[in-house]
């Protein structure tokens, strides 16, 4: 089953149900470390907290940092 983030179902289809919130799981996490979390839509494969930035772990194994994902 494919999962979705809500700021992705926030800007691609609203009515969609979201399965979990990266900046929820962000706030969580202590600082340099991860969880993986896999977003169909936007295609990451686990949320990090870096030196309290955000980042997101692409498919080619990069740490992209939230904002180069979800506000291009």
């Amino acid at each position: 089953m494919a999962d979705f983030s809500k700021q992705w179902c926030d800007a691609n289809d609203p009515d969609m149900p979201h399965d979990f919130d990266i900046m929820e799981i962000f706030n969580r996490l202590s600082v340099n470390a991860y969880e993986s979390w896999i977003c169909e839509g936007y295609g990451f494969g686990a949320i990090a907290n870096v030196n309290g930035e955000c980042m997101l772990n692409m498919p080619n194994g990069k740490w992209v940092p939230y904002d180069d994902v979800v506000n291009k």
